[in-house]
């Protein structure tokens, strides 16, 4: 089945995106590169586990406007460490908040769970960082590769087994001249559904290959298993990017965000649990004057971030 809005988030200025795995241990990391000047940033984090690095200064009022890159790791918490491979390679490159005598590179990350998929003694480094980093380029493959080599999705029901998640992205020209495009890692609790027609997409799998929509059992609209299966907090996460070439302020970057987040909500159910650690930052390369249309532009950033989820499973599972 053919991907919808095939863009990439790639398609906007100042964007590249580099993906390292082994895919022996089932992990890996993706490189979102925000270009030389760096892009204003914001984040919204919605899941109640998120593992997280340098969120903190994406909020408005705080002192850093711009940042240069933004790593998503597998590894869960282990895999913030690979975000010294993406400094070393952006201080070699001569990009960062200017202090004076150094520049330091500003780079957010985010990581999801997948210890339990591979072999849970490797993870994500430094290594695999700038390897990514080294691979990054105006393209970006989509599926089970980088961050999202050992996602999975539909994990709420006792007995079945998850169905594979991976990286999507899409993207989108504005009339305006304006492109907005987004990258996710689909490793949900949630079950997956197409986002526009509302079709189930993937959810846990029953030995006899029968699938089982979790939403149906926490309503009781369907027969199944009387409980759900039990998770630790922090096992499950939807990582992603937003990113538009568009002229915007923090306030403005962090509000695109926030809107991204709905479209969290239409390709996956349930979202932004107390099992997920849903986080999506924002990026803008500022080089299309907005004018009046940042309405347009967030409810853009809602389809393409869904479209992103989206993508990233069918590619994943081939369907």
């Amino acid at each position: 089945m053919a991907t919808l809005f095939p863009g990439d988030i790639t398609r906007v200025h100042g964007i590249r995106v580099g993906h390292a795995e082994n895919r022996t241990a089932r992990t890996g990391l993706s490189v979102v590169l925000a270009g030389g000047d760096g892009a204003v940033g914001g984040v919204d984090v919605r899941g109640a586990a998120p593992g997280t690095r340098e969120t903190d200064l994406l909020r408005p009022g705080n002192l850093i406007e711009k940042i240069n890159a933004i790593v998503l790791s597998g590894g869960s918490a282990y895999g913030l460490a690979s975000v010294d491979g993406v400094m070393s390679y952006l201080e070699k490159s001569g990009v960062g908040a200017d202090m004076g005598y150094i520049k330091v590179p500003i780079v957010p990350a985010a990581v999801l769970y997948d210890l339990d998929v591979g072999d849970a003694t490797i993870r994500p480094d430094a290594k695999m960082a700038l390897n990514a980093c080294q691979k990054a380029q105006k393209s970006t493959q989509q599926g089970c590769i980088g961050a999202g080599c050992g996602a999975t999705v539909g994990k709420l029901v006792p007995g079945a087994t998850p169905m594979k998640g991976g990286v999507g992205t899409a993207s989108i020209t504005l009339p305006s001249g304006i492109t907005i495009g987004a990258l996710a890692v689909v490793n949900s609790v949630g079950d997956i559904y197409h986002p526009m027609t509302g079709r189930l997409v993937a959810c846990g799998t029953m030995d006899d290959d029968t699938k089982v929509e979790v939403m149906s059992l926490m309503l009781g609209t369907s027969p199944g298993a009387s409980s759900l299966k039990k998770l630790a907090p922090g096992q499950n996460t939807t990582l992603a990017v937003i990113a538009t070439d568009a002229v915007l302020n923090k306030e403005q970057v962090n509000r695109l965000a926030t809107v991204s987040h709905d479209g969290f909500a239409r390709a996956i159910r349930p979202v932004h649990t107390q099992l997920d650690g849903d986080i999506v930052f924002s990026l803008a390369t500022g080089r299309v004057d907005i004018d009046q249309n940042f309405v347009t532009l967030c409810a853009a950033a809602a389809e393409v971030m869904a479209m992103a989820i989206y993508n990233g499973v069918i590619a994943g599972n081939a369907i």
